[in-house]
């Protein structure tokens, strides 16, 4: 059983320092390394962000503000950081935050927001609104819209343009008069971006590939995977690329040349986030075992071990091959009701319940109508044909069970552990 309080471990730490970490409740979506030595913040889908003395594995405070998921994380000059949330608020926060409130709240976006970027004095947003957002001190902010459908990723380009990504397939780059030009068109959703020193732009989609946009506006396929990528992270030198996915594994890409250097493996769990420390080898990722790890990404190993968890075997009764596929689930959702609400509603007495009735979850509207009743074979379609399609504007992220063994190992198992 997976509880609210869950361990989030940096396990590059020593043991006594780990024992003493905080705690995410749910996936880790974000991560930044802070301007000012030695730090790092996470942000989680349990609406937390937890700033990171690296120096000595401890947290050195935790911050639960936002009302809703925390998707998007960047640091600010003078170690500050910035954070994005479900919630469309976007918060300022110092370096050691005090009393657990932001400097500063910017409002404006309509739906939650999914990606930020820092450059000279400006902050960037992308939301599921369909717009980009630049803030700036003084000034109004400037809104800019051309995306059809949910913005994921907005970066500053080498030579200062925003350039964003999103669900129409779309990557734009974005002039001084607000007025987008697609540098790059694809069929499917596209997620993640990074700004390379060479002056492109590095473009991951949910169709596992990732792509690079040169600066004359080229487009040269980098990797081709098989799972969605949902975080791209470059090193300072520009050499490294680092593409994660919702298979649980990080391609390490070499630059310019891109050649796939390596494959980092964990415990096989969705990974959502990824950043680079400064002296260009270290990776910090994180997903949704809710832990922070760290890599050599240069020579493609851990620092620190990254076997799962040793898991308790599945109670007598309980189909063993079902809750070896509802691993991917448990980040987010408890299966009894002593357990409570995590990132998801608990699924104490699913089958025959509706959607959207769980007491004391917060949820999207989408669910809030309770349209569905969930049964083996309603819970079949969702993962069949995916929460976007079921649930169009659901904060779940898209999975899909596309085996049927394993989908009907999972109905078995959520039929005898939920009752």
């Amino acid at each position: 059983m997976i509880r609210w309080l869950a361990a989030l471990v940096l396990l590059a730490l020593p043991a006594a320092a780990q024992d003493r970490a905080a705690v995410h409740g749910g996936p880790v979506r974000a991560l930044a390394v802070l301007a000012e030595g030695g730090a790092l913040a996470s942000a989680g889908f349990d609406q937390s962000v937890i700033f990171w003395d690296l120096g000595t594995g401890r947290a050195r405070a935790v911050v639960r503000w936002h009302a809703g998921a925390v998707n998007a994380l960047v640091a600010l000059p003078g170690g500050g950081v910035a954070s994005g949330g479900e919630d469309g608020r976007i918060a300022i926060w110092p370096a050691e935050p005090r009393d657990g409130a932001p400097l500063r709240v910017l409002e404006g976006h309509e739906g939650p927001v999914a990606s930020l970027a820092w450059r000279d004095g400006v902050l960037a947003s992308a939301a599921w609104d369909g717009t980009v957002r630049l803030w700036a001190e003084g000034v109004p902010t400037r809104v800019l819209e051309g995306h059809r459908g949910n913005v994921n990723a907005v970066v500053f380009r080498d030579d200062g343009v925003p350039v964003s990504a999103g669900f129409d397939g779309t990557v734009r780059a974005w002039g001084a008069d607000g007025v987008s030009q697609v540098i790059a068109e694809f069929a499917l959703p596209q997620n993640a971006l990074a700004a390379l020193p060479s002056g492109g732009v590095a473009v991951g989609g949910v169709e596992g590939a990732v792509r690079l946009i040169t600066a004359n506006g080229a487009v040269r396929d980098l990797h081709a995977g098989s799972r969605p990528v949902v975080a791209l992270a470059v090193n300072g030198p520009g050499t490294l690329l680092a593409a994660a996915t919702l298979g649980g594994s990080v391609a390490v890409i070499g630059l310019p040349e891109g050649r796939l250097l390596h494959t980092l493996d964990g415990p096989g769990t969705p990974v959502w986030s990824a950043v680079f420390a400064p002296d260009g080898r270290t990776l910090w990722t994180g997903g949704a075992d809710r832990r922070v790890r760290r890599w050599d990404a240069a020579a493609g190993r851990a620092i620190g071990p990254v076997e799962a968890e040793r898991e308790a075997p599945p109670r007598a009764g309980l189909d063993a091959h079902g809750a070896r596929v509802f691993r991917a689930c448990s980040a987010c959702h408890a299966l009894t009701a002593e357990a409570g609400n995590m990132a998801g509603p608990h699924l104490h007495g699913l089958f025959g319940r509706r959607m959207g009735s769980v007491a004391g979850y917060a949820y999207s509207g989408r669910l809030a109508r309770g349209d569905i009743v969930w049964t083996p074979e309603t819970v079949a379609d969702l993962f069949t044909r995916g929460p976007d399609v079921v649930t169009p504007g659901t904060r779940m992220p898209v999975q899909r069970v596309e085996n049927p063994e394993d989908l009907a190992a999972l109905l078995r198992f959520l039929e005898q552990a939920t009752r």
